[in-house]
């Protein structure tokens, strides 16, 4: 195949990438491609990816330019929806096919629909999980519907997932016409990071910038440190870029892949033994290799008012989702967690809880706002696994239990009892 388009979506990097080095494989002349698409709005009525989402996608990508251009190639960004530019490009290129990684949820499936119904030829690969889903002991589409059901068979058939690929040494060379394509603007990109001293995750400053320069950095520097060897008892904290792993915006963009976080987690392992706490950063691998296997087996039910339950609508009270938004609930737990969202795009885990089952359950709001509003901000918004918490919380998932509804002032009382999260978010 002379010419080739490589799309990158949520896998922006170069090493650990097969639908990438399929493409390098096969193609003579290959277009690095990223496609921005412009700004709109939600169905809620508010942007869709917001400032911090924003300017650390450009980092990311900036950063993956940079790798390319090292190996003599360029990243072209293109903007517009895929499915509007790709097959002018193919055009412009006369690119025989493109190459990208295969995403299972209804909006990423309905671009690639497009795309083919133009007659486009696009090659897709599966690779954004840690396991293989060729080398499960059931089909996907036969996923166990609790997923300790699926950890303990995974374990149990001790499944080993595939060792990370290295970076490809060389690139097929860009088309002559890639050329002629303007320089991306990354300052304009980027816009203006928001520096807040107290974020848990403060990607304005250098070592926690996107892209995988980064991430890699942080991955080998956070398991040097020591801290995953406490991970299980701090991972619940809510102040300070210390208690959990962080490793997730760089997940989320690709950027790092869950096969790379491994294989540094089993090093580790073996230079200093496993314990309770490593083996939860591989239990919670396992999570999110559990909510894209959800989407494998259910797809766009996973999407539905009632999801996978058949309801056929939600709750919704417009002025109580806005006051949760605003940070204006007059619960000072939640209103704490709904100020540090909006002030640095990040939330630990412990709080995404707290505020996603108060919004659904206290607040009798539709859950798929609440999803649509983390999409919005969250530096690490991940379709598969937001989707995938979001049905959990409602009860809507395959979660046996039907009320997954927090108690606000018990938690506030466990994780927060001195208020130092509320005086840190609310006092300032």
């Amino acid at each position: 195949m002379r010419t080739a388009i490589y799309w990158f979506r949520n896998d922006l990097r170069l090493a650990d990438n097969p639908a990438l080095q399929q493409a390098c494989a096969q193609a003579e002349q290959l277009a690095l491609v990223y496609c921005l698409p412009p700004d709109e709005n939600t169905a809620w009525g508010f942007v869709r990816v917001d400032q911090h989402r924003k300017a650390f996608l450009a980092d990311t990508l900036q950063d993956l330019a940079a790798q390319c251009q090292q190996l003599g190639q360029q990243l072209l960004i293109i903007y517009g929806k895929p499915e509007q530019v790709l097959p002018a490009l193919m055009q412009s290129l006369a690119a025989e096919a493109i190459y990208c990684e295969a995403i299972f949820a209804p909006e990423e499936i309905a671009q690639c629909q497009a795309l083919r119904a133009q007659n486009c030829l696009l090659h897709t690969v599966w690779q954004s999980s840690m396991l293989d889903p060729a080398r499960l002991p059931f089909a996907p589409e036969q996923l166990p519907l609790v997923f300790t059901t699926f950890r303990q068979q995974i374990e149990a058939a001790a499944i080993t997932p595939p060792a990370p690929l290295a970076a490809p040494s060389a690139l097929p060379p860009a088309p002559a016409q890639i050329h002629d394509y303007p320089a991306p603007d990354w300052l304009a990109l980027r816009g203006e990071p928001v520096v807040d001293a107290r974020s848990a995750f403060p990607y304005a400053s250098a070592a926690w910038r996107g892209g995988a320069s980064c991430g890699l950095a942080h991955l080998q520097r956070y398991f040097a440190s020591g801290l995953a060897d406490q991970y299980k008892q701090t991972r619940n904290g809510l102040i300070g870029t210390d208690y959990s792993c962080k490793f997730s915006p760089w997940l989320a963009t690709g950027a790092i892949s869950a096969r790379q976080i491994l294989q540094t987690l089993r090093e580790h392992e073996a230079q200093v033994g496993a314990n309770d706490s490593s083996y939860w950063i591989w239990f919670e691998l396992l999570w999110r290799d559990y909510f894209r296997l959800l989407h494998w087996r259910f797809g766009a039910q996973l999407y539905r008012a009632g999801g996978l339950k058949g309801r056929l609508e939600q709750p919704h009270h417009p002025e109580q989702f806005v006051r949760w938004c605003q940070a204006d609930t007059g619960q000072p737990f939640i209103d704490a967690a709904m100020r540090e969202l909006a002030a640095t795009g990040y939330l630990s885990n412990r709080m995404r809880q707290n505020v996603a089952s108060y919004l659904i359950h206290d607040l009798q709001c539709d859950w798929r706002a609440g999803a649509a509003w983390f999409e919005a901000q969250l530096l690490d918004y991940d379709v598969y696994s937001n989707q995938g918490n979001w049905l959990y919380l409602a009860g809507l998932g395959t979660d046996p239990r039907p009320n997954r509804r927090f108690n606000t002032d018990k938690q506030a009382k466990m994780y927060d009892p001195d208020q130092g999260y509320i005086k840190l978010w609310l006092d300032n």
